[in-house]
Parts: structure tokens; sequence; C-alpha cells
């Protein structure tokens, strides 16, 4: 009972030591202090080393040091020791993007947001990923879903507004900025956005009325011009 007792506790310490390393880390990077947000880190994986975050800790650290490679063996460590850990997809994802491979950098942010479609660093990454690509179809849904969770964020907003211009949803986008500028007044991007839109729409609905009326003069006989 006694030896019962004792590994118990030692159990219990080791995992009280893990969680405080592992916070003081957090914490450490958060100010900037990155030699000390390391070594809490590696002491945090030698108390629990089938833990995911120590690795996600070390990865970010690596990248704020722009040691892309150590940045991606780590957030690879973290994968292999959780499948389903968002934050090693999502490091992964900004390790991609600042090598330039924005096709792997767009499938991480992906894989990061349907594991937890709440992370703003995938979303936001996904979004320039996708400028580079040209691709803006697939993320839509992930901006209107955030959007849903936290209808205040007017960075996203401003990124759903851009997709939808892209894809020539004007009115949409118009109340969209429209929104962030009631939130944001003095957002230039916004209202610099706003004209372009408003001026879109201006020359759609021009056509849209000169084919009206091109018809119309078809169909009485009456030439149009």
């Amino acid at each position: 009972m006694d030896v019962i007792e004792k590994n118990s506790i030692e159990d219990y310490d080791s995992t009280q030591h893990y969680e405080v390393s592992q916070e003081l880390g957090e914490c450490y990077t958060s100010v900037g202090n990155y030699a000390q947000a390391q070594h809490c880190y590696e002491k945090a994986a030698l108390l629990e080393p089938d833990e995911p975050g120590p690795y996600v800790g070390l990865g970010v650290v690596a990248l704020q040091k722009d040691l892309l490679d150590d940045a991606e063996i780590a957030f690879r460590v973290a994968c292999r020791l959780d499948v389903n850990c968002a934050k090693a997809y999502g490091g992964l994802g900004l390790v991609a993007q600042q090598k330039g491979d924005y096709k792997e950098a767009f499938e991480m942010y992906l894989k990061c947001l349907e594991l937890d479609n709440d992370n703003l660093t995938a979303l936001l990454g996904l979004f320039q990923t996708s400028c580079e690509m040209g691709s803006f179809s697939r993320i839509i849904h992930y901006l209107e879903a955030y959007l849903n969770m936290h209808p205040g964020d007017t960075s996203v907003m401003f990124s759903l507004a851009a997709l939808y211009m892209k894809d020539e949803l004007f009115e949409r986008s118009r109340k969209i900025l429209l929104d962030v500028l009631s939130l944001d007044p003095s957002n230039r991007d916004a209202a610099d956005l706003l004209e372009e839109v408003e001026h879109s729409l201006a020359k759609t609905r021009q056509v849209t009325a000169f084919g009206s009326k091109s018809q119309n003069g078809i169909k009485t006989g009456v030439q149009v011009g």
C-alpha cells in the first residue's frame, strides 16, 4: 500500500511540475523571452515525453528565431504524439508559408481548422495563402463560421469582404464593410475597399440597366443607342 501511495504521489508531482513548466514556457513566450521559454518547454518534454504541448511550444520559439527547419521538426513531433493537435498543424502551416510553399501551407491550415475552427492564426494564414494562390472558394465557409462565433472581429470581417468582392458578391461585401466602419470608423483599408466595391456595384447596375433597356428596344422594334 505504501508503494502504491508513493508512486501515486510521484505521478502527481510529475504532472504538476509538467503543467507548471508548460505554463511558464507559454508566459515567457508571450513576453518574448525565448531562451527561458525554450528551457521550460524542454523541461516539460522531459517530464511528460508523450505530450505534444512542449513540442508545439518549441516550434513556436524556433519560428520566432527564424529557425524554420527546427520549427518544422518540433511541430511534426507534436503531430506524431497527437494526430489531432490543431496547434501543431497550424504551426506547420506557418512554416510552409514562410518557406513559400503555399500549397502545403493551405493544406496544413485547412487541417488545423477542421480540428479547431476557432483558430484565428490558421484562419488568417489560410486567407493569406489563398491570396498568393488565387484560390478563395474553399475558405469563405471558414471565415463565415468564425464570424458566427466572433461577430465583431473586424480583421476577419475585412478578409471576408475582400473575398466577397473577388467573387463579385458586391452587395454582401458592401454590407460587411459598412459594419466594419461602424465598429472602427478610422479603418482606412475598409473605407478604400468600400469605395472600390461601390464603384463596382455602380458599374454592375449600369450594365444591368443597359441590358434591360436593350431587350425592351428589341421587343418593341426600337433601336437603342
